[in-house]
Formats: structure tokens, sequence, C-alpha cells
């Protein structure tokens, strides 16, 4: 039986405690934190956890645990990890884990002198659907890779913003590049392995931020693949789309916030209807979301290997947005590899600073 705790208790807090609600068999909710004494008795109160704690200090001090959920302001992700790590607990982190490259690194750092571990919350790759699409991808069953589009949607007025914490680079990392859209092309990585190459835009075009409220780019895999990527707080009808071709078939999805197999379809190249034979041979609505990658992260510390997002995973996606923002704000196209501790991009996603200026 495990032991773990959430620090924040914040709007994202409730899936995680939900998450761990459904593994009770394996894992206890013991503690919460949160620097607002009131919001996290309310949220112990109704997750019936027994403990609350005002910081991340106090928490290790006082408990014996497993491993932490880190669900506060971005800005606050890497220090409450390397607390937890100090301390060889395991840490479950929120996206964006980091707000930087130098940051990842320092996390990297850190957990090679612990036996704790950091995973990143990227949940989609976890669903069913997704699970299912990497290992058929593997098996060569659709064939080559050839084009795949990557779209984040969403919509998120003024008022959104009037968090102080939101639309600042010093507090988010970025815009929906960093906060929104990376749940998508983090997937989109996952089934398409390396990338090589970026060219990317980023604008402010309505609202009132330091960082873009939308950005888009042209990527190039190791493999050949060619993908669109969007990322969006501006769209009224808001989407999340992913879709993959492949030599023998095209692989869809359209979902907002999480998908079952029912926002899935398979289109198969004429002469190649087997295969989608062999997507449907397993069936499954689960829909995708914090209770399947908790569940992964546990199966991971039962069987003793690296829970699944590991750091190395992690890197490559904050590696591919900070090539997309220093694409967008040099006008370069950004190789892998390229950005690198004498890069501006370095240490901040802000690079040499958006051409717009900060509003704030």
């Amino acid at each position: 039986m495990r032991r773990a705790a959430i620090v924040g208790t914040g709007a994202i807090a409730a899936a995680h405690a939900e998450a761990l609600r459904t593994a009770a068999d394996r894992v206890e909710l013991v503690a919460v934190v949160d620097v607002d004494a009131d919001r996290a008795s309310a949220f112990a109160k109704e997750w019936g956890v027994p403990r609350a704690h005002p910081t991340s200090a106090a928490l290790l001090e006082a408990e014996e645990l497993d491993f932490v959920h880190v669900c506060t302001p971005p800005r606050h992700h890497v220090p409450i990890a390397l607390e937890c790590l100090a301390a060889n607990v395991d840490v479950l982190v929120e996206k964006p884990p980091a707000l930087s490259l130098s940051e990842v690194d320092a996390l990297i750092a850190a957990e090679r002198g612990s036996t704790g571990r950091v995973a990143t919350v990227f949940q989609h790759r976890f669903g069913p659907a997704a699970v299912r699409l990497r290992r058929l991808a593997s098996e060569g069953v659709f064939g080559r890779s050839f084009v795949a589009k990557c779209d984040t949607l969403w919509y998120r007025g003024d008022a959104y913003f009037d968090v102080p914490w939101r639309g600042t680079w010093e507090s988010e990392g970025g815009g929906p590049t960093m906060g929104h859209g990376i749940h998508q092309f983090d997937l989109l990585l996952s089934v398409l392995g390396p990338w090589q190459e970026i060219r990317a835009v980023a604008v402010r075009q309505a609202r009132d931020v330091q960082t873009e409220d939308v950005s888009m780019a042209l990527v190039t895999f190791a493999d050949g693949t060619v993908a669109s990527v969007v990322n969006s707080l501006l769209s009224p009808r808001e989407t999340s789309e992913l879709r993959f071709d492949f030599e023998r078939a095209t692989v869809e999805v359209e979902h907002l916030y999480g998908y079952t197999d029912a926002h899935w379809t398979v289109t198969p190249a004429p002469g190649h209807e087997d295969v989608v034979l062999r997507w449907r041979e397993e069936r499954s609505g689960i829909v995708s979301g914090h209770r399947c990658q908790v569940a992964a992260f546990l199966d991971a510390l039962d069987d003793g290997s690296v829970p699944p997002v590991s750091l190395e995973d992690t890197r490559n996606t904050m590696e591919f947005i900070a090539a997309l923002y220093a694409s967008a704000f040099t006008g370069t196209v950004v190789k892998a590899g390229q950005i690198g501790p004498d890069s501006p991009f370095y240490a901040s996603m802000e690079g040499i600073g958006a051409p717009w200026g900060n509003a704030r």
C-alpha cells in the first residue's frame, strides 16, 4: 500500500485525487498542501484526507511518503520536485514540468543523486487507444508514416488571464504552446519518435498577456514524416485533433479534454481493410486521463521500473517547445540538439524576447 500526498489544491488537484481514489486498493492519499490553509482544509475534507500542511517542506518532514503529486502553478514545480528528490521521494508533476530546458536538466542532475524519480503528467499517452496506436505502429501494421497534424484549438477569454500567474513568462513559461497544446503534441511525439527540425511562428493577437496566444509549427521527423502543429487559445469551437497518415491507413482522434475509443477512427488505404480489423480487436470505454497514468505509475513502482513519463521523455517534449519558440522568435529553422546552455532559449522559453514585447 503506497502513501501519497498532493501539493497544491487548485482545480487540477481534483483530477489527481479522483485518480488516487480509483486506485484505493493500492494507494492512500494521506496529506495535502496549500499555501491557503482554508482551501487546503476544504479540499482535505472533500476528499477524506486526514492531514493538511502549509508547505511542501513541512509535508516532507512530517509524513512518510512514497510519492508526491505536484499540482501548483508551474513556476513552483521544479523547486518542489527538488525538495522531494532530496528526501528520496518519487514525484508526479503536472505539466509543464519546468519552465525551461535548464530546469529540466537541473531535475535530471538531482535525480542522479536520489533514489526518487520524477515523472511528468502527460495523461493522454495512457488512454488505451493511444497505447494501441503506438504498439501497432511499432509492429509495422500501418506501414510507413508520411504525414501528421496536431491541433489544439481552444478558447480562453480575457477573464481567464485575470489570475495573476497566467499569461506570463515568469510564472507559466509560455502561452498555449507550454500550457495547453503540450498534451496533444506530446502524444504526437510519443507516436512518431524523434523530431528533426522545426519551422514556427508565434503571435499575440488578442489577449493582454506577455506570451503568445497562437503558435504554429511545421515539423520534420527523423523517419521523414512531416507534421503541422497548431496551438490556439482564440478558437470558439474548441477541439483537440490528431491525424496520422500512414502507408496503410489514416488514424484520427477528435476530442476536447479526454478521449475514448469512440473518438478514434481508422480509414484503411485501398487493399488494406485488414488494418481496421486489427484496430478493432481491442475495445475500451476508458477515458484517457489521470486515472490511466496513475495506474501505470503504480505499476512501475511495483515492478521497480522507471515511472513513465521519465525525465528523458520529458526533455524531448520540452526541447521541442524551446525549439518552437526559438524558431518563431528568430525566424530560423531550429534542429534537434541545437539548443544548449549557450542558447538564450535554454534558460528561458522567451529567449531573446517575444517580438511584441511584454504587455504586463
